[in-house]
């Protein structure tokens, strides 16, 4: 009985440690990337805007080519939506949705994920000119993790494990603009 005790003792006490440490760690994140594209930023900006163009080049829609995506709205516009469903772990089912566009310049979006867990953030796609004939594209997304899951944030390093797909999009999108 005494050991027991002992254990139920220690094993609240890691509990209490790990929730205690979660109230103190960050629950926001944020992750970019850019990359130099040698096309106008119009071109650039005229193409990423349309929902449809960034299954082309995003990492996660190539990971499955059996998912199936469904549009609504006008693609390219506010309120546009793009829906994905896949049976692979790693796209899921989920969407992403239009808010906001900057002409020529930014487009701002809502991911909501379904599965493999609900969960949601916002993202952007920026276009700079830097040169008549080059594009700074910068694609970026923020999201929360709920406390106490923010515990694990260290461990997931949110920066590299989306930071790795974003940088693999903007470089299948260079590639494919520069084709």
């Amino acid at each position: 009985m005494e050991v027991l005790k002992k254990i139920l003792t220690a094993l609240i006490l890691i509990v209490s440690i790990v929730l205690i440490a979660a109230y103190f760690m960050p629950k926001n994140y944020a992750v970019a990337r850019e990359i130099i594209i040698n096309k106008p930023a119009d071109t650039i900006f005229n193409y990423v805007r349309y929902l449809r163009n960034q299954n082309e080049f995003s990492v996660w829609a190539n990971i499955d080519p059996k998912m199936k995506s469904t549009y609504k709205g006008t693609d390219g516009k506010v309120g546009a939506v793009s829906a994905w469903e896949s049976k692979v772990k790693e796209v899921g089912v989920g969407e992403q949705e239009i808010t906001e566009i900057t002409e020529g310049k930014r487009l701002e979006f809502d991911l909501r994920f379904k599965e493999p867990m609900n969960d949601t953030a916002v993202g952007f796609m920026s276009t700079e000119a830097i040169a008549n004939n080059q594009t700074k594209v910068k694609w970026g997304i923020e999201g929360v993790m709920p406390y106490p899951m923010n515990i694990m944030m260290p461990i997931m390093n949110m920066d590299k494990m989306i930071g790795n797909d974003l940088q693999k999009g903007l470089e299948n999108l260079k590639a494919k603009m520069e084709h």
